[in-house]
């Protein structure tokens, strides 16, 4: 939606520092023929309930003044983290299903306040933006225990969607990773994630994939049904909260992946503590990284890295930790049973622990 909107509602004067990096939520919804006032009352309920919910900070309606059908609600959260952890529970789902009767269509995205301004004052992020024009996400679901190798099979052998989708989205990577009885598909898109997200899904060969998938999966879904479609989603979603390359790696680039065995309520220090170092090894260069993307929900933490070495090789690096103060914070903030990180050997075997099985991993030919 590209139309002017009215603000209905406003949030509350004044804003302190972006010492950290919130969330900015925006729900496009295409309101039904005559369900104006359901859609209201709905809202009104909604607002209320959301409003008690931890990490919420504030939120507007506004009503397109061009097409009238069309409404945008916006939200701010403290950070993703409390956002998601609600939005991925059984309490969003029952809260917003009044709103799915009167509306066509709805369309969820979701921001990181990079910088704001008020008057004279401007005040920035923590977090670095990300500017090379690519938009990174990752799904992750479980499996049921024993099924892993024929769900390897599966993943791995499925013949590659159309790259192109419009004039201004196309899918740029897809890898695929399994540890244990976790999957995760990871996405490189250039354009609009939704759109790429929904052109894979409906193409032949995928679809025949997760259909084949289906009874393996530790979760029942049904793809075919919108709203379970949309739980799915939700639940399935695990955003990239950091990504970092290095300019010109030398060398040839392969792809691994790593899931933390993260201490519970530690899933975000786990992340920043990557990102931080991740950050540090661009900055210092001479090694063989050549980038990083942290995908982080709650206390679920993946980090896709790309090295022109094998990981074995330089454990530290793969892990994502540069020198000894951030190992033993590592060690801290994960549960490294049986291994003793202040020795090289116990670092490998962490790193070799972490280390997710890679699937498949392709890449449109002009990326």
């Amino acid at each position: 939606m590209t139309t002017p909107v009215s603000t209905l509602t406003h949030s509350p004067a004044g804003r302190s520092a972006a010492t950290r990096t919130r969330l900015r939520v925006v729900l496009l919804c295409d309101v039904m023929d005559g369900a104006q006032q359901r859609f209201l009352a709905a809202y009104e309920q909604l607002r209320h309930q959301v409003a008690a919910v931890p990490g919420h900070v504030t939120d507007q309606l506004c009503q397109s003044i061009e097409d009238p059908s069309q409404w945008l609600i916006t939200s701010e959260w403290e950070s993703a983290q409390p956002f998601l952890a609600w939005v991925d529970s059984e309490a969003h789902r029952a809260m917003v299903r009044p709103l799915h009767g009167c509306v066509r269509d709805t369309r969820s995205l979701r921001f990181s306040i990079m910088r704001e301004t008020s008057g004279e004052e401007t005040f920035d992020s923590t977090q670095a933006p990300v500017l090379d024009g690519t938009v990174r996400h990752a799904l992750t679901f479980t499996v049921k225990p024993g099924s892993e190798p024929e769900v390897a099979r599966i993943l791995s052998g499925y013949s590659s969607p159309a790259a192109r989708v419009d004039d201004h989205t196309r899918l740029l990577r897809t890898s695929l990773f399994l540890r244990g009885n976790r999957v995760v598909r990871s996405v490189e898109v250039e354009g609009d994630l939704a759109a790429a997200l929904r052109h894979v899904a409906a193409q032949p060969e995928v679809r025949a994939v997760e259909e084949a998938i289906n009874p393996y999966l530790e979760q029942h879904r049904d793809l075919a049904d919108p709203e379970s479609a949309r739980a799915f989603f939700m639940r399935a979603a695990l955003p990239a909260v950091h990504h970092t390359a290095a300019e010109q790696p030398r060398g040839t680039v392969t792809r691994y992946a790593l899931q933390y065995p993260v201490r519970p309520g530690c899933g975000a220090a786990v992340a920043a503590l990557l990102a931080r170092q991740d950050a540090l090894a661009v900055r210092e260069g001479g090694h063989p990284f050549a980038g990083s993307t942290v995908f982080q929900r709650e206390d679920t933490v993946v980090r896709v890295v790309d090295l022109t070495a094998e990981p074995e090789t330089v454990p530290a690096l793969a892990l994502g930790v540069v020198g000894p103060r951030a190992v033993a914070v590592l060690a801290r903030l994960t549960a490294p049973v049986g291994h003793d990180l202040r020795t090289p050997a116990g670092l490998a075997r962490f790193a070799a622990d972490c280390s997710m099985a890679l699937l498949t991993d392709r890449r449109a030919k002009d990326a």
